[in-house]
């Protein structure tokens, strides 16, 4: 079998040169989901949005700054993205283990630019709320596989490290957002649809980078042992983990875990549905609903800290504290 023409960076990298590679498209898809994040804050203190488009506020007539008429509104179009992703890693979870990682993270990507263009040409709440739905649907897919692959990929000594890595492009990616739309809010006063649609079309630039290349890119060799194509999974392995001498050895021993796990695996799980994950019926000795019911209560536990509404509502929260939009106490607006 021929597998160097279907891996291209894995035949001209390996080791942790191929490792940070891999690490790097991932660190892509998570940065996009920061911008997507602290996009919105931008975006809903926009007059032609919130008042032109999107009709649930007005400018206060003595300062400008925006008056929320309808919060539900306002709310409902921000929020409707979080359910979109919970579908899209649901539906990223089963495309995942089905048809590869690879593919999964080009259709996350796909999908995603999709909502990207419909809320970038939105017209109306309705529009930009379907936009929305569609957009979360692309960003749950990536966030679901995204970093399953790049885990997959890593030794267990390195693993946390790139993963962390990751995430802070997470914090880099709202730190784009809020800097992006602050300096589109001097385009023409402020006042114009390109000060909210410029920001929102910015987020396709990375996903069409993402799709494009990550076709080159090797699968993760635990899900290609996993499907049966073994002597595919153990050349990867020798690519990520070195092909001479006692990494040889290493990559060749944790092949064998590998194999050994995902036979495991196919013995002791009868029940592989999400309710079953959830419930833990079928695991046997894996103890799979335990271990899902812990990673879903820390979730939500680190939702409860407020985060996600520092992060989209940031400049109404400074708005609120007396902050101007360029950083000035309110009383020397002028």
């Amino acid at each position: 079998m021929d597998l160097i023409p279907r891996y291209n960076v894995a035949h001209k990298l390996e080791k942790r040169s191929l490792l940070i590679a891999i690490n790097c498209i991932a660190a892509l898809s998570i940065f996009f989901f920061g911008y997507d994040q602290g996009m919105m804050g931008g975006v809903n203190g926009a007059q032609n949005y919130y008042e032109d488009h999107m009709h649930f506020g007005h400018p206060n007539p003595e300062d400008g700054t925006p008056v929320i008429d309808n919060e539900l509104l306002q709310g409902g179009i921000v929020s409707i993205y979080y359910v979109g992703t919970l579908v899209g890693c649901l539906v990223g979870g089963w495309f995942g283990d089905r048809y590869g990682r690879i593919k999964t993270i080009a259709l996350g990507a796909a999908w995603a630019v999709l909502g990207a263009t419909l809320q970038t040409s939105a017209m109306n709440h309705t529009w930009m709320i379907f936009a929305r739905l569609i957009n979360g649907w692309g960003t749950g897919i990536l966030n679901a596989i995204v970093p399953v692959w790049a885990t997959e990929t890593a030794e267990h000594k390195s693993r946390g490290q790139f993963v962390a890595i990751e995430f802070t492009l997470n914090i880099f990616g709202v730190v784009v957002a809020y800097w992006l739309e602050y300096a589109c809010s001097f385009y023409k006063g402020g006042n114009g649809s390109f000060v909210w649609r410029f920001p929102i079309a910015f987020q396709i630039v990375p996903l069409l980078f993402l799709f494009a290349i990550v076709w080159i890119f090797p699968e993760s060799p635990r899900w290609l042992v996993k499907v049966g194509r073994e002597e595919e999974g153990r050349y990867i392995l020798g690519r990520l983990r070195g092909e001479t001498g006692e990494d040889l050895g290493r990559a060749e021993a944790e092949f064998q875990d590998i194999r050994n796990i995902a036979e495991l695996e196919r013995k002791t799980a009868s029940r592989t549905s999400y309710w079953s994950m959830f419930t833990g019926r079928g695991s046997g000795k894996l103890h799979i609903g335990r271990r899902v019911q812990l990673v879903v209560w820390l979730q939500i536990m680190q939702e409860w800290i407020g985060i996600a509404g520092v992060t989209i509502y940031a400049p109404t929260i400074f708005r609120t504290a007396g902050i101007s939009p360029i950083g000035r106490p309110m009383d020397l607006w002028s």
